[in-house]
């Protein structure tokens, strides 16, 4: 039996959906009042994928999307695509961009703050992203991740693990170092970590974080230094974009 319609909401979410190769785009509704010089670049990405702008009016965009936060554009999309990790690394030894940085992002309970933590790792060069198959991407919550993100949930590959346990063993096979974000004594600061070397870093969500079992067997931790005590850390979207922006500082040597 065929999947409801997924409907992504927005210009830029609805855009990335067409470049990106992640989903199938069925159709690409637009307000019948916005202004045609604004959808252009839109409606050349739509022609690449061999489909026409369908305008309708308000009340039938509210209809489709269940919400009238849309911002008068929707596409219409399958379920997301996943490669595989020997995909997603050969993608990124492709972009001959430096070694490989991938990430997993484990726990995170609030699908916008996937969205921004993908928006960030996008924007600082990771080459691709693993999660669970449970996640973020799925009908109910993928509007608003593509709209969080910035349509760069559509653009990073994204890959499946069962658990991170399972994810480090393959990535590890592949040569990448393993690297957990940890604020534990034997951590070592992020100034001082080399994060150029081929990379698989997992992140944990703030409530449940990391099992202290794949922390035992991780060579490498890492850490945010404070700039004053404080016993709290850092929610999961300004740890990410910490972490990712230093390794792409790092990279840019």
């Amino acid at each position: 039996m065929p999947h409801a319609p997924i409907y992504l909401q927005g210009l830029i979410a609805a855009e990335a959906a067409l470049f990106a190769d992640a989903r199938e785009v069925n159709g690409v509704y637009v307000d019948t009042t916005t202004d045609h010089r604004k959808l252009e670049p839109l409606r050349r990405a739509a022609k690449r994928r061999n489909l026409e702008l369908v305008h309708q009016t308000r009340d039938e965009l509210n209809a489709r999307a269940g919400t009238d936060k849309h911002g008068g554009v929707l596409a219409g999309v399958s379920e997301r695509r996943f490669v595989t990790p020997d995909d997603l690394l050969a993608a990124a030894r492709n972009e001959q961009a430096g070694a490989p940085f991938v990430v997993m992002l484990d726990g995170v309970e609030d699908p916008f703050n996937f969205g921004q933590a993908l928006r960030s790792l996008y924007a600082a060069g990771c080459h691709g992203v693993v999660m669970r198959p449970r996640n973020w991407t799925a009908a109910d919550s993928a509007a608003v991740v593509a709209r969080a993100s910035a349509g760069a949930s559509e653009l990073l590959p994204m890959a499946l693990a069962d658990d991170p346990e399972a994810a480090a063993e393959v990535f590890n096979d592949a040569g990448l170092e393993v690297a957990a974000a940890a604020e534990t004594p034997d951590a070592t600061p992020l100034d001082e970590a080399d994060l150029t070397v081929p990379l698989f870093l997992l992140i944990g969500g703030e409530k449940r974080g990391i099992k202290r079992s794949f922390l035992d067997r991780c060579r490498l931790k890492i850490a945010i230094p404070y700039a004053r005590a404080f016993d709290l850390s850092l929610g999961t979207v300004a740890a990410t974009s910490v972490l990712a922006f230093e390794a792409a500082r790092q990279r840019r040597r």
